[in-house]
């Protein structure tokens, strides 16, 4: 929170800076680096055999996701047609405390296995902003949205004693339904925010993401949040019912 805070202060001093813009931009384009944080529990079924429920941070010590993600968006009225693509990527080394079994086969205490757990999300929605206020110094928008996410995941684990290897992989398809808002002052300097979420056939799958923007000139700017995801999938014997948070920034341009 404390690298938030930071932000904040810093695009709040910057903003005093900045003229106001033009609000009436109908193409954007964002590219960020986001840091998530795992926490939750990973599965693998197969053959009739449960997979064992392991502990991603306790068991499988993954280590932090880092990696690049991009947005587009098109507004044409009170309409915001966007597209997005997410990948978060965690890998592990931990030796194990007891016997699992995982993907129909069973790694032995003792050994010594890395793990890498790959979800790509593909994402494709549309807000309606009910209310759209720009022509004011102050702009609000508010509304309902509509996403489908495509969410493509495969987890890996390699003894590296025995050379045992497996892995599993699922694609499937997860709709959301939620809110997103908007509020900037003169349009140099706004606060976003979105929430989607869906539950269904025991599975949900929770997205929130908050930013500060900040553009100093028309058509380019800087933006800084916090994204927060609640997953709980149980697709084709792979079991994914985990959270993954943290911070990103990145840049934008808009015309």
């Amino acid at each position: 929170m404390f690298f938030i805070r930071r932000i904040v202060t810093i695009t709040a001093l910057f903003s005093l800076l900045a003229s106001p813009v033009s609000a009436d931009e109908m193409f954007s384009f964002k590219a960020g680096y986001l840091f998530l944080n795992p926490s939750g529990d990973v599965a693998v079924s197969a053959e009739g055999i449960t997979g064992t429920t392991l502990d991603v941070e306790d068991d499988l010590s993954l280590d932090d996701s880092e990696d690049y993600f991009l947005e587009a968006a098109l507004q044409l009225g009170s309409f915001r047609l966007f597209a997005a693509y997410l990948p978060i990527s965690f890998s592990g080394d931990s030796v194990l405390d007891r016997d699992i079994d995982f993907n129909g086969e069973t790694f032995v205490q003792g050994s010594r296995v890395e793990t890498d757990v790959n979800i790509d999300i593909y994402e494709a929605g549309l807000a309606w902003y009910l209310v759209n206020v720009d022509d004011m110094p102050v702009r609000v928008q508010l509304g309902p949205e509509v996403a489908v996410k495509y969410v493509d995941a495969q987890i890996k684990m390699q003894d590296g004693t025995s050379e045992l290897s497996e892995s599993d992989s699922f694609g499937v398809p997860v709709p959301t339904v939620g809110a997103r808002a908007r509020v900037a002052v003169g349009d140099s300097l706004g606060a976003v925010g979105r929430v989607g979420y869906m539950e269904y056939d025991g599975n949900s799958f929770l997205d929130v993401d908050a930013q500060i923007e900040f553009s100093p000139l028309p058509m380019v700017g800087l933006f800084a949040g916090y994204r927060y995801l609640d997953v709980d999938l149980d697709e084709s014997g792979v079991v994914i019912d985990a959270t993954f948070s943290g911070p990103h920034a990145g840049a934008f341009i808009r015309f």
